[in-house]
């Protein structure tokens, strides 16, 4: 049998492209409407970030193409590369070769097992924070949501006394840090970022002091060489049978890639699943109901959150529309073909997985939220929900990210209802994530 392959065919462009600056005022206007309008044009389009070009991919299936079945003519593409001069070479970051070596040391860090300590940690430092509200005060949410992210991902990751030092600065830290990287990747102008301006100077100073105090830990628990059950021992336990185990460099790297990666998805996350409750008193009650019957007045604990099948539902519901990881970037190292086109070495390709999400041809009436999408015998679209990616780079924090938001979720409905203290519509910011410009809401005693 003869095997016809048609010829490659050229990549249509979107349209609106001005001189020099290519499609970055449309993107800097309304990306996330100008990523969605692109499916209009072709699964895969070619817009101008300035005068160079990326293909955009814009179909489940062409992305199953390209994170799965060509994942090795892959690699990740500018977006990261301008966060490594702060994350490092560690797993969101580094290469494909670098991948395969160090996924499978940071993997036990996941481990069930894990999990089930870290979410003692988890229901611990919730309850603490919705004990400390007030009934009728106003709490900004998404400060508070990222507070108590950034305070469980630093707990999960230096659980001992060595790590108590280390978690007060990072607090303190972090949020100057995330929106310097943030700033970063999406305004890419190193000639900027190198000018000796406050802003910059403080930026630097901060990441300087991030790594030290990381650093001065790792060289602790190395000194002492005790498993403390948290995530730095098993960075520092994990071995392979070539290279040995990570060096303390690398390390450091990937305590603070877990720590971006783990504040900024969940916090984010997290402020949209209570407005969407707030909107949504059917679902609250649901919610809470689910809650009450798996945990009653006894403490949040694992087996407990795996019972929690409707408040699951709305997790995906939530990570679907509201998907934090609004958009990513490869770059091609070897010729690779999608569809009926034929992208070549150093092709930067971007793909959208809010867009996707958010796509009228994927998912009947998109901008409702509807946790029955993921209800008992319900078939999402295949392919067509990767809010932590795809393939063999798909996050590996996924699983410890869903486990906090229905620990954090269960932690504060069985006291409180949240309700919104603002009457205007929540503005959509699209930064390094997809978060709400701000989130007041007024704690309501249940």
């Amino acid at each position: 049998m003869t095997v016809v392959v048609s010829e490659p065919r050229p990549v249509p462009a979107a349209p609106g492209r001005l001189p020099l600056v290519g499609h970055a005022g449309r993107l800097a206007v309304g990306r996330l409407r100008f990523l969605r309008s692109l499916r209009e044009h072709g699964d895969l389009v070619r817009i101008h970030l300035g005068r160079q070009p990326a293909y955009v991919v814009n179909s489940p299936e062409l992305l199953r193409t390209m994170l799965i079945t060509e994942a090795e003519s892959v690699d990740k593409g500018r977006f990261f590369d301008n966060m490594r001069p702060v994350l490092g070479t560690g797993i969101l970051t580094c290469g494909t070769r670098e991948h395969k070596r160090q996924r499978p040391l940071v993997q036990p860090a996941f481990h069930q097992d894990r999990i089930r300590r870290y979410v003692e940690i988890m229901a611990d430092r919730a309850e603490h924070a919705a004990d400390s509200w007030r009934p009728g005060q106003i709490v900004q949410f998404d400060h508070e949501m990222h507070a108590l992210a950034l305070n469980i991902v630093a707990a999960t990751l230096f659980a001992s006394d060595l790590g108590a030092s280390a978690i007060e600065e990072t607090q303190q830290m972090f949020p100057l840090i995330s929106a310097g990287v943030a700033r970063r990747t999406l305004v890419p102008l190193p000639w900027w970022d190198r000018l000796p301006t406050p802003g910059n100077r403080r930026f630097a100073a901060a990441v300087d002091r991030l790594w030290t105090v990381i650093d001065e830990v790792i060289a602790a628990y190395r000194e002492q060489g005790v498993d403390h059950g948290d995530l730095l021992s098993m960075l520092l336990a994990a071995q392979d049978e070539h290279s040995g185990g990570l060096s303390d460099r690398e390390v450091r790297d990937e305590v603070v890639t877990l720590m971006g990666a783990g504040t900024e998805t969940s916090s984010n996350s997290l402020c949209w699943l209570f407005h969407e409750l707030d909107r949504h008193p059917e679902v609250d009650e649901r919610v809470r109901a689910e809650v009450d019957e798996v945990f009653g007045d006894g403490p949040i604990r694992f087996d407990g959150i795996r019972r929690l099948g409707y408040t699951t539902q709305v997790v995906n519901e939530v990570l679907r529309l509201h998907s934090p990881i609004w958009f990513l970037m490869r770059r091609v190292t070897e010729p690779v073909r999608l569809g009926d086109a034929l992208l070549r070495p150093g092709d930067e390709v971007l793909f959208s997985p809010t867009a996707l999400h958010r796509d009228h041809r994927v998912y009947p009436d998109p901008m409702r939220f509807d946790p029955e999408r993921w209800g008992p015998g319900a078939e999402p679209p295949r392919n067509a929900f990767i809010p932590f990616g795809m393939g063999g780079r798909r996050c590996i924090g996924d699983v410890f990210a869903r486990t906090e938001m229905l620990v954090i979720t269960a932690a504060v409905v069985r006291r409180w209802r949240p309700r919104s203290a603002d009457s205007r519509p929540v503005r959509e910011v699209c930064a390094g994530s997809l978060h709400p410009a701000r989130l007041p809401m007024t704690i309501c005693p249940r």
